[in-house]
């Protein structure tokens, strides 16, 4: 038995959601042509309360078109020290943007307005890159999944207001967080100028993501979007799969998340492992002594996992894990442990 553990990127089209897209109508996106993603990003920007939203291939360029959108080159974002764009993106925000970072080392991943406050910089003063951009991450995938309090970023709406700063949420696995709480997508979305979300991840599409917000800062992203090769032509074949993900995938993560915390419990206690964080969703982070030879023995048990620091250890639960691969991966790390 294979149990694959190291994201919720790696899941496969369902039967229904191969159906659905097969059976998609299509049209020449880039022309604005395609019903199937016409309908998506209609659809996408009522659920979260904005003016217009635009689908594209990754998370990776939602967030940078959010970005580019919003920002001028030299400009600085400010986002946690162990956020996604900063950490896995391929140093795009300099590489593509122009753009500075101002990290902030928070907690749990997140990042509050008085962490924040005092690290923006307004000024006439030329010598200085203006702070431009607050950019957070909801869950957060280096803090474990955890999920931003509406309270939280309400008060950094606020903190952007006062300075005439932008708000961004990379919400690639929001969904996670809808489930786990008392609040709707738009909830989160309304302090936000720009939010996207993956279809490729919890939700379990092959490849998709979608970016939201005012129809100004989308019809920006999508010249952006062009200009970075993200046009894709009959895309209504991958609009499918997200229409069919919305319908049918997002009520059933709150599985994914139990499967996490009993995969948790199941390990709470053993010798020489620790828990650096909670497990509100389907991300469960976790530290062993010899993170090497850990990975070797689960390994050879079929049990995949991720290494996220020197001891550190990242297990993704999502819509291929079943409970008896849940069972499987639990007796390889006990047993791994106990060896």
């Amino acid at each position: 038995m294979i149990v694959d553990l190291r994201s919720d990127t790696l899941t496969r089209p369902t039967a229904g959601m191969r159906a659905a897209m097969a059976a998609a109508e299509v049209g020449d996106d880039v022309f604005g042509e395609d019903p199937t993603v016409n309908r998506l990003q209609s659809r996408v920007a009522e659920l979260l309360g904005k003016g217009s939203a635009l689908f594209v291939p990754t998370g990776t360029m939602a967030n940078l078109l959010a970005f580019l959108s919003q920002s001028r080159p030299g400009d600085t974002i400010v986002l946690s020290e162990d956020a996604h764009p900063y950490n896995y993106e391929a140093g795009n925000l300099a590489a593509v943007g122009g753009l500075m970072t101002r990290t902030i080392k928070g907690s749990l991943g997140q990042i509050t307005r008085a962490e924040v406050e005092p690290y923006i910089v307004q000024t006439p003063d030329h010598h200085y890159s203006q702070t431009r951009i607050i950019s957070v991450e909801n869950t957060t995938n280096r803090g474990g999944g955890n999920i931003y309090s509406i309270e939280t970023i309400r008060a950094l709406r606020e903190l952007a207001d006062a300075n005439r700063l932008k708000l961004h949420c990379d919400g690639a696995r929001l969904f996670n967080a809808v489930v786990e709480s008392n609040y709707t997508a738009a909830d989160f979305a309304k302090h936000c100028d720009s939010i996207c979300f993956c279809f490729s991840k919890g939700l379990g599409c092959p490849v998709g993501s979608i970016l939201a917000g005012s129809r100004d800062l989308i019809d920006e992203a999508h010249r952006f979007r062009k200009m970075l090769g993200g046009g894709m032509r009959q895309a209504g074949i991958l609009a499918a799969a997200a229409n069919y993900a919305l319908d049918h995938h997002t009520e059933r993560l709150r599985e994914d998340h139990r499967r996490a915390r009993e995969f948790r419990k199941a390990l709470e206690g053993l010798p020489g492992l620790s828990f650096p964080f909670q497990t509100p969703t389907n991300i469960v982070i976790f530290e062993v002594p010899d993170l090497m030879q850990f990975i070797g023995k689960v390994g050879g048990e079929g049990v995949l996992l991720i290494p996220m620091g020197p001891k550190r250890l990242r297990a993704v639960f999502h819509i291929d894990i079943d409970d008896a691969m849940l069972a499987h991966a639990t007796k390889a790390c006990r047993a791994a442990l106990a060896g």
